[in-house]
């Protein structure tokens, strides 16, 4: 669980808040009903569409999701995963109250002490997040970040990290020139993908 709860807490605190849960949902559907894993996912699910909702003002969704997401939450420790959930339990109760002041100043989500960033990730949760944002967010082709995150293992076992490593991350961390990135990124990948045709096809 660890590369994906770290993944989708920076992804959260990078604003993307609806892209956040998408980091988290197939761990969660994954997990037995009522476990404390399963609660406390469902409850940061639940907590990231509140805070969306809360900033596209539909004020009564982020109030029913807040009251959910405490219920989920509540029972687990103060800190759970390393998460602090005393901290996201009071700003739920703040949001629940009053949607508008909570929306203006979303909680930043602290995971063992600190507010987790794109920097903070190492390369396992990043592909986390790189895969989680092509398919959360318009504009990128899933199969195209999924081959470059391939690739990008692939070197690593080999014991480099050259152009797909560097890319994968370029494309989770530069969020300014993202669809930048994303086009080169596309470009390598399909030139990964012909020279495998290629080299397929004298074997057929």
């Amino acid at each position: 669980m660890d590369d994906s709860l770290r993944a989708g807490v920076a992804i959260y605190n990078a604003g993307a808040y609806r892209a956040a849960h998408g980091a988290w949902e197939a761990r969660w559907l994954s997990l037995e009903r009522d476990t404390d894993d399963e609660r406390f996912l469902h409850g940061l699910i639940q907590f990231t569409a509140a805070v969306h909702h809360a900033r596209d003002g539909n004020d009564s969704g982020a109030v029913g999701l807040a009251r959910s997401a405490r219920e989920y939450l509540d029972g687990l420790g103060d800190d759970y995963r390393g998460v602090d959930l005393a901290e996201v339990r009071a700003f739920l109760a703040r949001l629940e109250a009053d949607p508008g002041v909570a929306a203006a100043d979303p909680l930043a989500l602290r995971l063992d002490g600190r507010v987790v960033t794109y920097d903070d990730l190492d390369f396992d949760a990043v592909a986390v997040a790189a895969e989680t944002l092509a398919e959360e967010l318009d504009g990128y082709d899933e199969s195209v970040v999924a081959d470059a995150v391939e690739y990008a293992r692939e070197e690593i076992a080999e014991g480099e990290q050259t152009q797909f490593t560097a890319m994968v991350f370029d494309f989770v961390r530069n969020e300014a020139q993202r669809g930048l990135v994303f086009q080169r990124l596309s470009e390598h990948v399909r030139r990964r993908r012909r020279r495998e045709d290629d080299v397929s096809g004298l074997f057929e």
